[in-house]
């Protein structure tokens, strides 16, 4: 099985209180004049305290098109990145030539090479290292990403696999769109970084900061696509980049499907959800997570991390869930021999789950 040897989070360097970035918002995307009351109320509603930026909040209104939108993220997205993949190494007590495995996610920029190119001199990665950068998969990627490592691991199990995820949200916001749906993105989804590194099963264990408290190993996962549902969630491609397709009927779709979905998954491994001793929950907001705390009946507290995480930097996309993890492993790990289940959703509209025993 593959045994996850360390989780490292990294925040974009400019940190604004809520109020700072509604009045951001305020500024560069309603017409001048209008009221902001609705807007004030989602930014309230999000339960979201501070965030993180790639760019000082004084930048957004100045950006003029993709192509420096772009730009922007590459610059950001590779040093960023070369923090979380070092830090996670380091942790780990592994170095940048111990990588046979680098995969990268993001849903936030593109680039060609692709960041995980630019690091592999960047951090000093053997140059026959395998790379498998991911665009698409939104919110769910770190989720998918530990899942796809455990894949290759396990048809190669001497082999030691990292993925990297860098979201810089911000970079997305429409200045000219005051839609709901951009409204609402305005008010959650924040920039940061995670990348984990794992060990196949016949990898000698890890030496660093992970080795006197060794994490999870993953026991098994499941992906779920929900047919005709490609419109709840995603990207518009434009001229001005990534303009936010977001449904509200999200909430729903978790009622009407994460149920079924978590019960049928456990149930093939002779568990049900009482078995479950920590719930690694994606942070999609305020009204998803409280769909996934009715429809999955949980107890109370069973998702403080992903609140937690929420509150205090926001919807980071793919390495959300990454963040949670890394907080369950180092504030509160699960007795050994428990087992944990790891979840999220995004585009598709789909979810990943992820079965760990600790």
């Amino acid at each position: 099985m593959t045994r996850i040897a360390a989780v490292h989070g990294a925040l974009a360097p400019h940190r604004y209180s809520q109020h700072a970035i509604t009045d951001m918002v305020a500024r560069t995307c309603l017409p001048p004049g209008a009221d902001r009351r609705a807007l004030d109320r989602l930014h309230r509603g999000a339960r979201v305290t501070t965030r993180h930026t790639a760019l000082p909040l004084d930048r957004y209104g100045g950006l003029t098109d993709f192509g420096e939108v772009n730009d922007a993220f590459i610059a950001t997205a590779v040093p960023l990145g070369a923090e979380a993949v070092a830090g996670a190494l380091d942790a780990a007590g592994l170095s940048p030539r111990d990588i046979d495995l680098l995969m990268f996610t993001s849903v936030t920029g593109i680039a060609a090479p692709s960041v995980d190119a630019r690091l592999v001199g960047r951090l000093g990665l053997r140059p026959d290292v395998r790379r498998v950068p991911v665009f698409g998969l939104g919110c769910v990627a770190g989720a998918a990403g530990i899942g796809r490592l455990h894949d290759y691991l396990l048809g190669r199990p001497d082999d030691v696999a990292v993925l990297l995820s860098v979201e810089l949200c911000s970079l997305t916001f429409q200045r000219d769109d005051p839609s709901m749906a951009n409204l609402v993105a305005s008010a959650l989804f924040g920039d940061g970084a995670a990348a984990v590194v794992a060990c196949g099963a016949r990898r000698p264990a890890a030496t660093g900061a992970s080795a006197a408290r060794p994490g999870p190993v993953v026991v098994d996962t499941r992906s779920r696509l929900y047919p005709d549902t490609e419109r709840v969630m995603g990207w518009d491609i434009t001229g001005s980049g990534f303009r936010i397709v977001l449904d509200a009927g999200v909430p729903d779709l978790v009622r009407k499907n994460l149920g079924a979905e978590v019960d049928g998954f456990l149930a093939d491994h002779g568990l049900t959800r009482a078995d479950i001793t920590a719930w690694v929950c994606h942070p999609g907001g305020p009204k998803v997570l409280e769909a996934v705390e009715e429809v999955l009946e949980l107890p109370d507290g069973a998702l403080d991390f992903t609140w937690r995480s929420l509150a205090a930097v926001g919807n980071l996309s793919s390495s959300s869930v990454l963040h949670v993890l890394r907080d369950t492993l180092a504030e509160r790990p699960p007795p050994a021999g428990s087992a944990g289940l790891l979840l999220a959703m995004g585009p598709g509209f789909c979810s990943e789950l992820v079965l760990l025993r600790w």
